[in-house]
């Protein structure tokens, strides 16, 4: 099969996965990441089929819609590039992506890694952040019924990451817990970028959030 077929067979089926999913984890979110893998690995030396793949299937069965299982997606995954006729050492370097891509908490060290995998992974990371990463971080606080904010209750940044997935904390404190931190872990040169624009935008959001919540503005 050739790669542009195998790449449109893949669109759809993730189109059919995630037609139910949560609005920050839908096709759309997985549209945004595959574009800005592309546009990442223009400027790296990488497999392109890799990248495509792996950015495509990287969400396919997010662990936080089930029940924090890890496995999920990977096998998902693998089953479908098998029935694509995909070879093993490609199936092998996506499934690298899918269990290695996670923000994991402030106190994970990443241990593995490939060029493709840091291609994704900042795509990814690029999707959590700037505008869309406000909108998409507030309509999975609703989705989870989270409160906006709790001045009582702090961020906490030294989480385990089994603290880290089972967080129930207000939905502001998720952007000090995780969203500021993200500028500084990004892998390229493209990636630290545009991350550092999309990073100016949410200090902005949150200094006027804070106005506002204090009745100052």
């Amino acid at each position: 099969m050739n790669n542009p077929e195998l790449i449109n067979k893949t669109i759809q089926f993730v189109k059919k996965k995630l037609e139910n999913a949560e609005g920050g984890h839908d096709w759309f979110h997985i549209e945004r990441v595959y574009k800005n893998s592309i546009l990442i690995a223009k400027e790296e030396k990488c497999d392109e089929i890799v990248v495509k793949l792996g950015a495509l299937l990287h969400d396919i069965a997010d662990s936080k819609f089930h029940n924090g299982d890890e496995t999920v997606g990977p096998k998902i995954a693998r089953e479908f590039l098998e029935s694509e006729g995909v070879s093993e050492e490609i199936i092998l370097a996506v499934i690298h992506i899918i269990e290695n891509i996670s923000f994991k908490g402030g106190n994970f060290d990443k241990k593995v890694t490939s060029k493709e995998l840091e291609i994704v992974q900042d795509a990814d990371r690029l999707d959590a952040i700037g505008a869309i990463g406000i909108a998409r971080t507030f309509n999975y606080g609703g989705f989870k019924n989270r409160q906006l904010y709790n001045p009582e209750i702090l961020p906490n940044l030294s989480m385990s990451k089994e603290e880290y997935k089972n967080s129930d904390s207000p939905t502001l404190n998720h952007f000090y817990e995780k969203l500021l931190l993200l500028k500084d872990k990004m892998n390229t040169e493209t990636g630290k970028k545009i991350a550092q624009e999309r990073h100016l935008y949410m200090e902005t959001f949150l200094e006027q959030f804070h106005l506002e919540w204090n009745g100052e503005r």
